[in-house]
């Protein structure tokens, strides 16, 4: 090679030049690292040497075809032109014909933006529930009822249900005698459960289980359904059934008991009796059940339900004998007082003054006691409402 290069002369379209030296005698000439574009002009590279000039040295340079660009995922779609792709879609319109378009229906857009795309959760396994021996006594916990469908309640309550009732609650629900009644039956030895004399009250019985008999006739399988009435009383009938001397209240049921095997075919009579009492001379609303627990909440004082008198007095009644109701007086060694006392204004077909008057407690006569006390004289009294339950109008 001469001992200097003038001029370097390269006619290229892809070049890349790399670090080399060529030796010389008084100086050296270094091409370093280029990074040209697509295409280069008329390039030349000189370095100062002797002052003698060479001739140019011309190189044919060629260079291997550039490695093809790897294909797009979509290039077997469009064939990697580039161009935009479009789908068909056959759809049926309107009129019923098939049309073709080039957008996706409009109810699959919607299906799509309304899709659920989360994991589907799995379904917990449901632990089966350990059956209850009918037997158990209330302490036990029992599960509760399930719910489905009607015939797999009514196969939960004759297999799993605990319907073991106290032996005296059972007697006064199917109507052989009052709760106390029926306890006196059982300490007398009248009653036997599957054979054997029971003594207890309190033992667990199941009437559609156990062979319950008293004196010597079997209890029926099935009770009676539970009886809720509304009475309104006349003057002149008192509530205990016991007495015979004195009309009872519970003769105004004969004829519904009598007719109780036509309404209700293959069920026993139920044994009714008055939730509380109102005296022979007080008239008005009572309720007749055969629910003893019913009856238990209804009469209790802790559970303080109301209950609204109407008594009509004679003479004139002033501001002094409302203040005198209204402090209240002694009733059994109890002072009771009035929830509210009010004076009703006078209707033309009743010359007599009229006192609404409620009280929560309800001891024997405590109505008569209170307006005894203030001086005035009751003509007539009549109960119009229990709790939350009044009187109705129409009812004769």
């Amino acid at each position: 090679m001469a001992s200097s290069i003038s001029s370097l002369h390269l006619h290229l379209h892809h070049l890349i030049f790399f670090s080399k030296h060529y030796p010389s005698t008084s100086s050296s000439a270094a091409f370093t690292f280029l990074r040209p574009s697509r295409t280069f002009p008329h390039i030349s590279c000189s370095s100062s040497s002797s002052s003698s000039p060479s001739p140019p040295v011309e190189f044919n340079i060629t260079f291997a075809p550039s490695k093809p660009k790897p294909k797009s995922q979509f290039d077997f779609i469009d064939g990697g032109t580039g161009r935009q792709l479009f789908i068909p879609w056959i759809t049926r319109g309107e009129d019923g014909n098939l049309q073709l378009q080039t957008q996706p229906p409009a109810r699959l857009l919607h299906e799509l933006a309304n899709a659920n795309t989360g994991k589907p959760k799995k379904k917990e396994k449901e632990k089966p529930k350990k059956p209850v021996n009918v037997g158990a006594t209330a302490s036990a916990a029992a599960s509760p009822p399930p719910t489905r469908s009607k015939a797999a309640r009514r196969f939960y309550n004759e297999n799993f249900r605990d319907s073991a009732q106290r032996l005296s609650k059972v007697l006064a629900a199917a109507g052989v005698a009052s709760r106390r009644s029926s306890e006196e039956l059982i300490f007398a030895g009248k009653v036997t459960v599957n054979g054997s004399v029971c003594n207890t009250p309190q033992t667990r019985v199941d009437p559609a289980k156990d062979m319950i008999y008293v004196n010597g006739n079997r209890l029926p399988k099935k009770l009676p359904p539970k009886v809720y009435i509304a009475l309104n009383k006349p003057k002149g009938y008192i509530c205990s059934s016991g007495e015979k001397e004195s009309k009872s209240a519970m003769e105004l049921f004969d004829d519904y008991l009598s007719g109780w095997g036509k309404l209700n075919p293959g069920l026993p009579k139920p044994r009714l009796f008055t939730v509380g009492r109102l005296d022979v001379a007080t008239s008005g609303l009572i309720i007749v059940t055969n629910d003893g627990d019913f009856a238990q909440a209804l009469t209790h004082p802790s559970f303080k339900l109301t209950k609204e008198y109407i008594a009509t007095v004679e003479g004139t009644v002033g501001n002094r004998h409302l203040m005198a109701i209204t402090k209240g007086t002694v009733v059994d060694g109890v002072h009771c007082t009035p929830d509210s006392v009010e004076l009703l204004p006078r209707q033309p077909d009743m010359p007599r003054a009229r006192l609404r008057i409620v009280v929560h407690e309800g001891r024997n006569h405590e109505v008569r006691e209170l307006v005894k006390n203030a001086g005035l004289q009751i003509y007539a009294l009549k109960r119009v409402r229990i709790g939350g339950y009044r009187l109705p109008v129409d009812l004769g």
